[in-house]
């Protein structure tokens, strides 16, 4: 099978654990791009910090990021698509984070703005080469916003599950890391988006290879032709996938590529 569109999660699938990627796993992609395939990155991040990936992979063109909320073109930084989620939907998730005193921030399709900035949140963004813009409580949420990003201790996050779960939702919260939930719009998925883009290009079902390593990677390793799961995943997410790689830490992205003819 022909696969002309290479759907790659970020976190997890294509950096290891030190978040980098490795120089098979960066030499497997340029390859699979040189024999015709669109690479596209398919994150929870945002644009900003997504970025810098795709840039260290050598390649350029259209991202799916916050979890499916933006399409944007990474080299004229235009938004093509994008499911916002409104101020007055979003109040009851932000009271309650503040409330709690759990660490969120607020995501346009190419910003992303806190109210605070502690020194060990800082250290995480820096990692994720995001830029955090301070913004005032009393200003609000900024427009156009796409998504709440909550980061906090695995367990603090588990508690905010078992919480959330007794509540009735008009937004969509899925777990996007141990550290992390991402609160925004139920029609913005990576799944959707995905298949949008490849309406988009034209591009049937049977040719978009999707790979993944956690729970808000489903939707797009559900609808590809091909879906791969990392060996890192949660057993919900192989149980969805058409195949399973190696970890993250083993160059599982790189191994999937080789395994599926594409290099």
């Amino acid at each position: 099978m022909t696969y002309r569109l290479i759907a790659l999660d970020v976190d997890g699938t294509l950096l290891n654990d030190a978040h980098e990627v490795t120089p098979r796993v960066k030499e497997a992609v340029r390859a699979a791009s040189r024999n015709g395939a669109e690479i596209v990155l398919c994150t929870g991040r945002g644009s900003t910090s997504a970025l810098p990936v795709l840039k260290e992979l050598g390649l350029e063109g259209t991202m799916i990021t916050h979890n499916g909320a933006s399409i944007v073109d990474s080299a004229s930084r235009t938004v093509l698509f994008e499911t916002g989620i409104t101020p007055e939907l979003a109040e009851r998730y932000i009271a309650y984070l503040r409330r709690e005193d759990i660490h969120f921030d607020m995501n346009t399709s190419f910003d992303l703005f806190v109210n605070r900035l502690e020194d060990h949140v800082a250290e995480m963004y820096g990692s994720m080469f995001a830029r955090p813009i301070l913004r005032d409580a009393v200003e609000g949420m900024p427009e156009h916003t796409v998504k709440l990003s909550i980061y906090a201790p695995k367990e603090v996050l588990d508690t905010v599950e078992n919480e959330w779960q007794q509540w009735t939702h008009e937004l969509h919260y899925i777990r996007s890391g141990d550290n992390f939930i991402d609160v925004q719009h139920p029609h913005a998925t990576k799944g959707k988006s995905l298949e949008k883009l490849a309406g988009i290009r034209g591009i049937p079902r049977e040719q978009v290879l999707a790979i993944g390593n956690y729970y808000n990677d489903i939707g797009m390793i559900s609808f590809a032709g091909h879906g791969v799961a990392m060996d890192n995943s949660p057993a919900e997410v192989k149980a969805e996938a058409d195949s399973v790689t190696l970890s993250n830490n083993e160059d599982g992205v790189a191994v999937a590529l080789e395994r599926l003819g594409l290099i």
